[in-house]
């Protein structure tokens, strides 16, 4: 039921604060449809005026009637001017709106096990289908639903004989388009499968650059993205074929049924049926009203659903892992982290965690330290409320953080990861994350992060790079700190920061967290350097997922235990 509605919803995104400019395009596919069926009747007059049938309209009034048809075509266009074009941008404006919003509602847990692909597919790709094949398609309709009910209804007018016959011969163009229509709507979701597929390749080749160069590996990466390339180009050359032969079929069975009515009509009219000539060029034009929809109806109709089947694809991922919430509100950490026997893996038989047991007081500064893979990146992960699966007690102050607000979790919590991501945009916004703050507040956390000296160089308006790429790694580093400072969280968590940062740098950028007050500061780090291993209020010991000891750097020197031993080989 919830994915039905959110499904409802983004279709609703088409029309919202749309209805107007809506209407207007309804009203030119209609207006449209009827002019089109209006030049077979001013033909059907011009020849039985020009063969001198008793009681055709004069040519001078013709004329006229011809000059005003102009006129009203030419108004038909310049509604669909103004409205068609505003219609398609405001509704996949909203459309995209609307789903990428959704998409930030989710929770860092939900989010994590998902393919960006399908994302990036769904708003690019996948969007581009549904504009073509639903918005595009849906204003069509309309106009040959109009075409195809009034031409019936002139032809039956005009002669019910010939309507009989006209509708006969449209058989074969309808069984035609029945038997090729459908398939277009499974051809559709290929494509859109090889698309999502397409796009995590492309994505994948991209962020792994710099590997596929160091370890030369450029055939093995152009051999993935040919081969997922062929597979999408190869889904949408079937497709291709299947609207071609979709058109072959309609084309030549609508020459068939408009040949047969001109021969019979004009049997009738030579054999004294009371057919004129412009009677059967009327019924040999309006066959076009009549074969032309139901030829491409059936290929319209599975283009359409195909485009809701995205529709309904993308609200079931938006709904994937979007489990009810927690709803407690925490404004700040007042007291304690406290960990009670905490268990976690990433699969049924991985465990990385086992039974742990930690408290983190309040404002005070810890450290995780531990071999590769002893679980240290995995400890912060959860802390920072990345997965809900683990056994055991989370609790900040006391409350269990399954059960706490998202919103209050991430307003207490600021993460500093080894790769910051920074936007390509000026140093101030990717400080502020584009939010408005004071300036003397912007100017504080600047200078606390240590900031000042790049600000002055390059200005806070310099733009940053795509990825950051114009900034080292201890400048990146230093305005996620100033990000934590400014967004005022009074938990700081920062995961193995220094990894890819030269020694210099990396005992600044530590420095300067250990130098934050107010806060409570968890580190993971693989750097044990003892003047600031001695700053910490604590020390964490992991080992093989558990924790093997705790204490401060004088104490677990003492005991001579694995962390003495850790100690002694990284030096």
């Amino acid at each position: 039921m919830r994915n039905k509605s959110l499904k409802k919803q983004l279709a609703a995104q088409f029309y919202s604060r749309n209805i107007p400019v809506f209407c207007i395009a309804v009203f030119t596919a209609l207006f449209s449809g009827a002019l089109g069926l209006s030049i077979s009747w001013i033909m059907q007059q011009l020849i039985d005026a020009a063969s001198g049938v008793p009681g055709a309209l004069p040519i001078g009034t013709l004329a006229k009637i011809s000059g005003a048809f102009v006129l009203l075509y030419m108004t038909a266009y310049l509604l669909n001017y103004v409205s068609h074009p505003r219609y398609i941008e405001r509704a996949m404006r909203q459309y995209k709106d609307f789903a990428f919003q959704k998409l930030t509602e989710k929770k860092i847990s939900s989010f994590r096990d998902e393919s960006t692909a399908v994302y990036l597919s769904a708003l690019t790709n996948d969007a581009v289908s549904i504009e073509e094949n639903y918005l595009e398609k849906q204003l069509s309709l309309i106009t040959q639903a109009v075409m195809f009910i009034g031409a019936l209804a002139m032809m039956l007018w005009y002669s019910p004989l010939m309507t009989a016959i006209a509708v006969g011969v449209t058989i074969f163009p309808l069984a035609a388009s029945l038997l090729t229509g459908n398939r277009l709507q499974a051809a559709e979701k290929r494509v859109s499968d090889r698309n999502r597929d397409f796009t995590a390749a492309l994505h994948d080749c991209l962020s792994g650059f710099a590997v596929v160069k160091s370890f030369k590996a450029e055939k093995e990466i152009f051999k993935l993205f040919a081969e997922s390339n062929r597979a999408l180009e190869g889904e949408k050359f079937g497709r291709r074929r299947i609207k071609t032969i979709v058109g072959m079929i309609g084309a030549i069975a609508g020459i068939f049924a408009q040949l047969g009515v001109f021969l019979i009509g004009a049997y009738l009219a030579l054999s004294g049926y009371g057919l004129t000539s412009g009677v059967v060029i009327l019924f040999v034009n309006l066959m076009n009203f009549i074969i032309q929809p139901i030829a491409e109806l059936p290929g319209l109709l599975a283009a359409r659903r195909a485009a809701l089947g995205l529709i309904d694809r993308l609200a079931l991922e938006l709904e994937k892992n979007s489990s009810d919430c927690g709803g407690e509100e925490l404004s700040a950490l007042e007291h304690e982290i406290r960990l009670e026997n905490v268990s976690f893996g990433y699969g049924q038989e991985k465990k990385v965690l086992h039974e742990i047991n930690a408290v983190f007081e309040a404002g005070k500064a810890y450290a995780v330290v531990g071999g590769s893979g002893s679980g240290k990146s995995t400890l912060l992960h959860l802390l920072t409320g990345g997965s809900t699966d683990y056994t055991g007690n989370i609790l900040l102050d006391g409350t269990e953080l399954r059960r706490i607000a998202p919103e209050s979790l991430y307003d207490m919590l600021s993460v500093v990861l080894q790769n910051v991501f920074v936007f390509n945009a000026s140093i101030k916004d990717n400080v502020s994350m584009f939010h408005d703050f004071p300036q003397e507040e912007i100017d504080e956390a600047i200078r606390r992060a240590r900031l000042t000296g790049l600000i002055t160089e390059r200005g806070d308006n310099c733009l940053c790079g795509e990825g950051g790429r114009g900034l080292s790694g201890g400048e990146k580093q230093r305005i996620s700190i100033a990000r934590s400072l400014l967004k005022k969280s009074s938990v700081l968590l920062a995961d193995e920061i220094t990894a890819a940062l030269d020694a210099q740098t990396a005992h600044q950028v530590t420095s300067d967290i250990l130098d934050l007050q107010g806060m409570t500061r968890i580190i993971v780090t693989h750097t044990l350097e003892e003047s600031l291993l001695r700053r910490y209020d604590g020390i964490f010991v992991l080992k093989d997922g558990r924790i093997a000891e705790t204490g401060g750097f004088d104490e677990l020197m003492q005991r001579k235990g694995y962390f003495y031993a850790l100690f002694t080989v990284s030096q």
